[in-house]
């Protein structure tokens, strides 16, 4: 072990404060405002929705992280006003809650899990932090943790239900309060029972590098308040499973995973580096990438507060004592039931998800060359335009070999349900009448429409990825009874067509260009397919 990466480490805190001047001005900060404490600019300020996301008040956690953060530029350090500026946002969370403590994000009564979690995540550590003293706030931290304690959502988000379990350890340490150890185990033995064999945490349709971090770093913190051996194991398992997942450049995740994120978050690794070093090496590599703007962007008004205070713990946290990076060995790292096959040979490491249609991200001499999400096509129906696309994630045909991998089947439609004013109005009416009794069966419905499944077209694809001369080769052949409907065809850099909040962010990878095939395509006649071969040199 030796002492390096200072430096380094201020990459992750000077990142996250960048980020502070938004998150002030995503909040009304008058205090004479009716709303004064609120995050979601959308409803105070522009007035064009009906009530305010209950995940925006997570933003108070960054701003009593960068009060605390000691660096000397940093111009919130010790601010007093931010300490006004937290415990508003946190009396306005209350005020906007439900009377059972939930909250609402997309949606009037959708009482949101995810949102209620964050959230209650960023109370319960910045009340801790900013050493408030409120006997109403921490009766609405008590009600809002009943609630989750007893709540379970629609959909397999791991993340989520890790998030839920730190909630419940943290607050119980905090009140000195056993009232939620039952829920506390029960909840804890679903998150262990959700990790797959090979390592990965079950997000919706499966295996995301991206949310598992996320769930890593929950997990890690509620190993270090209640430590136990198998909690220990199944972090351990996960951990070493992430150093996969750290791209040659630095870069992170992707459209090949099952919810095309880029997500990184760091702060676990830290912890868990205090007794499997190896973690440590996930953050050094990941902080290279970061050095050269290989991280996404999150700056969007209601993602923008995950990342900030991960990175900002995760400074705090920096463990300063380094293994050594060690280069990952050349050869195939295969999860089958993951569906993501990783090939490291020569100078090339390709990240190939077999469970989407042979969606990939090539890297050469540590640079990203290639950055594939299957063929797409615009298909004239009636009047409208349809997209088929080949990145959904369904049952392939698969064969891997040493030097060959072919994959094949039927390209799906992609899911581009869009509102507008009669859809509105209609969930809100719903909502207002027997929706708010059954929130869960709304959100299962749309998940449904907008995330999971894929619904299969008449196009057909055969890929095959081969390794020839020291190089990957790819042949695409895609079959269709007839063309005379496809108004335009290519291959995308970074297409995805579910929907997920924290996907389809930019990072530089996406400046590579789509590859336009329409030309192709409109020379051939009914049944014969497009074949399109590339040589990565």
């Amino acid at each position: 072990m030796q002492q390096r990466g200072i430096m380094n480490r201020d990459l992750f805190a000077r990142e996250a404060l960048a980020q502070i001047p938004k998150i002030l001005t995503l909040l009304d900060r008058n205090p004479h405002s009716p709303t004064y404490g609120c995050f979601d600019r959308t409803f105070w300020q522009y007035k064009v929705i009906d009530f305010p996301a209950g995940m925006s008040q997570e933003f108070v956690y960054p701003l009593a992280l960068a009060y605390h953060t000691d660096l000397p530029d940093n111009q919130f350090y010790q601010q007093p006003i931010l300490k006004e500026w937290i415990e508003a946002g946190i009396l306005y969370g209350l005020r906007s809650s439900h009377s059972n403590g939930s909250c609402d994000d997309y949606f009037p009564y959708e009482r949101a899990a995810g949102a209620a979690a964050f959230s209650l995540l960023a109370f319960i550590d910045s009340y801790t932090l900013m050493e408030l003293d409120n006997s109403e706030t921490l009766k609405f931290l008590v009600r809002r943790a009943d609630w989750l304690a007893h709540h379970q959502e629609s959909g397999r988000l791991t993340n989520h239900q890790a998030l839920i379990v730190l909630c419940l350890e943290l607050l119980s340490q905090l009140l000195k309060l056993d009232r939620w150890d039952e829920s506390k185990a029960q909840r804890l033995e679903q998150v262990l029972s959700w990790q797959n064999s090979e390592g990965w945490f079950q997000e919706y349709e499966g295996c995301d590098p991206g949310y598992h971090t996320l769930t890593i770093s929950c997990l890690a913190r509620v190993y270090e308040l209640n430590p136990n051996n198998r909690l220990r194991d199944a972090i351990a398992k996960a951990t070493l499973l992430t150093a996969q997942f750290v791209h040659p450049d630095g870069s992170y995740g992707g459209e090949y995973t099952s919810r095309n994120t880029y997500n990184f978050f760091p702060h676990g690794f830290e912890l868990v580096g205090k007794w499997l070093p190896e973690a440590l090496n996930i953050n050094d590599r990941f902080l290279q990438g970061l050095a050269n703007g290989l991280g996404a962007c999150y700056s969007d008004d209601r993602i923008i507060g995950h990342h900030t205070w991960n990175y900002l713990l995760a400074w705090r946290d920096y463990i300063p004592a380094r293994p050594p990076l060690k280069p990952l060995p050349k050869e195939r790292f295969w999860l089958q039931e993951g569906g993501i096959l990783i090939d490291r040979r020569d100078d090339t490491e390709l990240y190939l998800a077999l469970n989407k249609g042979g969606v990939f991200k090539l890297f050469r001499d540590g640079k990203l060359i290639a950055s594939d999400t299957q063929f797409s096509l615009l298909v004239v129906e009636g009047s409208k335009l349809k997209n088929a696309v080949g990145h959904l994630i369904g049952n392939y045909k698969i064969t891997v070999e040493d030097d060959k991998i072919t994959i094949s089947g039927s390209l799906g439609w992609a899911k581009q349900k869009q509102m507008n004013p009669f859809n509105l109005i209609a969930l809100r009416l719903v909502m207002l009448s027997i929706g708010r009794f059954f929130p869960n069966l709304i959100r299962t419905i749309l998940q449904k429409i907008l995330i999971t499944g894929k619904k299969s077209t008449p196009f057909k694809f055969f890929r095959c990825l081969s390794w020839q001369d020291g190089h990957w080769q790819v042949y695409d052949e895609l079959y269709a009874d007839s063309w005379a409907k496809v108004h335009s065809a290519g291959i995308g850099v970074d297409q995805t067509s579910i929907y997920v909040v924290m996907s389809r962010t930019f990072q530089l990878g996406q400046l590579k260009s789509h590859w336009e095939l329409t030309t192709k395509v409109e020379h051939l006649k009914d049944n014969e397919p497009l074949r399109v071969t590339r040589n990565f040199n």
